[in-house]
């Protein structure tokens, strides 16, 4: 048991039950299951801001009051993040239409501005998330052009796709209206939802305030949401110009992925840009 763990969970009041066990499918931080005598644990091991940043998030989707569950946070600290293990069951058609009825919940609208009151990360990227009043102007200048500046640095984005994707992001008080921000888990692959015998689960959360076509996005970018939970979440309120803000919403994530990852995720990054282009 590392020195610094062990004092975390003693400050919790939370006993180990053992040693951790290594986890697979942690990304860029190391995942353990740990049995305590408050139950089974999940423990991270990665950078403070990063474990911070997603303690907050989980905090805030908790809060949010969905029927959505969330892993209680039980102690972050020094590198260090200790959570509530969930058992997960095999998704069901009603878990899917309780994960899209429980998402527009979170989507509903904060009157806050696009943002968050500090940055964290998705995945290893920093996610600058300084608030503005305006969404078009958070994902241009807090989204896309970052990252378009970033990839462009490595060799990973040419002269001429920067300009293009630079070219979109200057265009989109042109069609795409500004709208209240709602709270997003901000990196909602397929992956990062859970089914569990309590209900629909998120984990994983890169939290912010904007369009809920984030999330969205998302889901249909990595993973196939199934036709029960589309129809339940839109609910017949789906916008006319859907198409358009999936193509919007997937850039960040697969500039993200670019930047991450290498140059197998150009050829998507292009071809979504030419999506919008030609919307």
């Amino acid at each position: 048991m590392p020195d610094e763990l062990d004092a975390l969970l003693r400050r919790c009041g939370i006993r180990p039950l053992g040693e951790p066990t290594a986890l697979s499918g942690g990304g860029i931080a190391a995942v353990y299951r740990l049995a305590t005598d408050r139950g089974e644990a999940v423990v991270k091991r990665d950078a403070p801001a990063r474990l911070a940043g997603e303690a907050e998030g989980l905090r805030a989707l908790d809060e949010a009051g969905t029927r959505l569950v969330v892993p209680e946070v039980w102690g972050q600290d020094r590198g260090w993040l200790v959570m509530e293990a969930l058992e997960t069951t095999p998704p069901t058609p009603a878990s899917e239409v309780a994960l899209a009825e429980g998402l527009a919940e979170l989507h509903a609208p904060t009157g806050e501005p696009h943002g968050w009151p500090r940055d964290n990360a998705c995945g290893a990227t920093p996610q600058p998330n300084g608030p503005l009043a305006d969404g078009r102007a958070f994902q241009r200048e807090r989204r896309l052009l970052p990252l378009a500046r970033a990839c462009h640095a490595k060799g990973l984005l040419d002269h001429r796709l920067r300009e293009r994707l630079e070219d979109v992001a200057h265009d989109l008080e042109t069609w795409l209206p500004d709208a209240p921000a709602c709270l997003v888990h901000g990196d909602l692959w397929s992956g990062n939802v859970l089914h569990t015998p309590r209900g629909p689960a998120l984990i994983d959360p890169a939290v912010y305030r904007h369009y809920p076509e984030v999330d969205l996005a998302m889901l249909t970018l990595f993973g196939a949401p199934s036709p029960a939970f589309l129809e339940a979440y839109w609910d017949g309120r789906r916008p006319d110009d859907w198409p358009r803000r999936e193509a919007l919403f997937q850039l960040y994530p697969l500039l993200n992925h670019l930047l991450l990852f290498g140059g197998s995720y150009r050829g998507a990054v292009e071809r979504t840009v030419a999506r919008l282009e030609g919307a």
